[in-house]
């Protein structure tokens, strides 16, 4: 870490608004208050985080419904105390009765290049792809978990009967999609009650979604991937003209996959490998960049601004040519994050005007995720993103089930003949970033949060915030940010008018955002092992903190005597 702060620096300023926790026995950090208390009723009962991360997960398909579900898919990135770090792949797959040519695509140009005729890739049926997120949660608990799926699920189970309040943000998202919404009776009776969007502050009850989750949690994931909850999943689909069926269930399993390793600057870099694209780039544009004094720069300057702009267009024309499923395509891994590749391209960059790279046709992402990260007290840590891609995914629910499916087709490229086109079973590509950095061996922060093509860019942002710029982990996660593909660049409005003046002079195309990407969590972790979790301001993220402990061996009560 750096020596310095950074706001004794030139360059911009902000102020965090909200505060961060800290604790030495766990922590938890989601994307709403209420799932991250479901991980700590884990571990405050002597569970690991393992029983942690999947509460909060389970717990987050109700009260965040929009962002994630048991119908979607994931990247779950794991640290264990001895040290190894592995990547669990629960992420979507193709139907097996999916073909590259299943939709007509509208349009070969951007941006309407992935939409299809009667938008049946993103709505509908049609839209949802086989789903590993269910299995991916369970075989975690049960690998190494310590506490029973109906415990881990209890409280999940517990905000579906119970009710939750609806919180703005909520509101927000469902007046978005309140126009496809109104088109399913299911969901609609849900969040649109008298035909309006749920308001903040209200209850909302998923009577239908608490019995799926009871029986799952008494009946295992086997009740989805092959028993008569799959089934009457698959016969909805079959009947309503979607590809999925019962194989496809079946058929499914996870993949544990090595993590991608990098350096910056003395610091080891450990993501995700494909089909996330995030630890290969992530990586690859930490080496671009560390031939640059980013420190030095200050944050927020125009100078580091433009660099962060170059290295993201090379990193998306990379992302483009070379990432997809590697077992569909020969992603070139070695190379991408080597050193001697950042060398060669590294000259290329012009340090005072904008370059135009080839970066061909960039496909969009949804922008709709959760991340969360937990530690607990023994070392183990989980960076876990997971979605159902665009805010309740295909904007459906299934009958009687109270499940919202993934449109996770949407990602897919409509178009044959190219690396993310449709292949039976393929995995989608994803920007998913769990990522976490280590000075020594041992870890200094895990970070992950949702927002699409702009997901891996933001978290490179907040590594090089904490590594360049010396920042705390609050400031990180809710520091302003930048975003391109190649085209015009995204800047939050936290960056001044005379950073985007600035930027332009050198010729770029600025579009002020109110924010880019969504709400990210993290969790730092100190030499003296006391951990630190934050969130931004993006979304309703929430950390809680495990202190204290248990009583001093020998303490116990003594019952008063008489004294004289």
């Amino acid at each position: 870490m750096t020596d310095f702060n950074w706001r004794d620096r030139a360059g911009t300023l902000f102020t965090c608004e909200k505060q961060s926790a800290a604790g030495s026995r766990g922590m938890v950090v989601t994307n709403h208050p209420l799932a991250s208390a479901a991980g700590m009723q884990m571990l405050a009962g002597g569970g690991n985080a393992f029983d942690a991360a999947v509460a909060s997960l389970f717990a987050l398909t109700v009260v965040e419904p929009m962002m994630v579900g048991i119908v979607g898919g994931g990247m779950t990135h794991i640290r264990f105390a001895e040290g190894r770090h592995t990547v669990i792949d629960g992420q979507v797959r193709a139907p097996l009765a999916a073909g590259p040519d299943c939709y007509r695509p509208i349009s070969d140009t951007l941006p309407d290049y992935l939409e299809t005729e009667g938008r049946e890739n993103a709505v509908g049926p049609k839209a949802v792809a086989a789903p590993g997120n269910l299995k991916a949660w369970c075989e975690i608990l049960e690998r190494f978990g310590t506490v029973s799926l109906a415990d881990a699920m209890a409280p999940a189970i517990g905000y579906a009967s119970q009710g939750f309040t609806v919180t703005p943000y909520l509101n927000e998202c469902i007046s978005d999609a309140a126009e496809d919404l109104s088109k399913d009776g299911a969901i609609s009776d849900i969040f649109l009650p008298d035909g309006s969007p749920a308001a903040a502050g209200s209850r909302l009850i998923m009577g239908d979604y608490s019995e799926t989750l009871r029986t799952i949690a008494a009946a295992g994931p086997d009740a989805f991937y092959g028993g008569a909850l799959g089934r009457t999943v698959a016969d909805y689909f079959q009947q309503s003209g979607g590809f999925l069926s019962m194989a496809d269930f079946e058929d499914y399993a996870t993949i544990e996959r090595d993590v991608v390793r990098g350096s910056y600057r003395g610091y080891e870099i450990v993501g995700p490998p494909p089909p996330a694209a995030s630890g290969i780039h992530i990586v690859q544009m930490l080496n671009l960049l560390e031939g640059f004094r980013i420190g030095e720069l200050g944050f927020g300057t125009p100078e580091t601004l433009h660099l962060l702009a170059e290295v993201l267009k090379i990193a998306f024309a990379d992302r483009k040519a070379a990432t997809a499923d590697p077992a569909f395509v020969d992603v070139p891994v070695d190379r991408l994050i080597s050193k001697a590749y950042a060398d060669e391209r590294r000259p290329d960059i012009d340090v005072k005007r904008a370059k135009t790279w080839d970066a061909g046709v960039a496909l969009p992402e949804s922008a709709n995720t959760t991340h969360l990260t937990v530690a607990d007290g023994d070392g183990n840590i989980i960076a876990m993103t997971q979605t159902i891609n665009s805010t309740f995914g295909a904007r459906i629910i299934v009958p009687g089930t109270g499940i919202i499916p993934n449109n996770y087709m949407y990602v897919f490229d409509p178009h044959p003949g190219h690396a993310l086109s449709i292949a039976p079973g393929k995995r989608v590509t994803s920007s998913m970033s769990p990522m976490m950095a280590l000075k020594d061996g041992k870890p200094v922060v895990a970070l992950g949060l949702p927002g699409g093509l702009r997901i891996f860019p933001s978290a490179m942002q907040a590594l090089i915030a904490i590594i360049d710029h010396g920042m705390s982990v609050q400031e990180a996660v809710e520091a302003p940010r930048l975003w391109t593909q190649g085209g015009p660049v995204e800047l939050e409005i936290g960056f001044p008018d005379s950073v985007r003046d600035a930027l332009s002079e050198r010729g770029h195309e600025i579009q002020m955002m109110p924010h880019v990407g969504g709400g990210m969590n993290a969790i730092a972790f100190g030499d003296d092992g006391l951990m630190t979790g934050a969130a931004c301001w993006r979304a309703d993220g929430t950390p809680v903190a495990l202190s204290g402990g248990l009583a001093r061996p020998g303490v116990r009560f003594w019952p008063d005597k008489p004294r004289h």
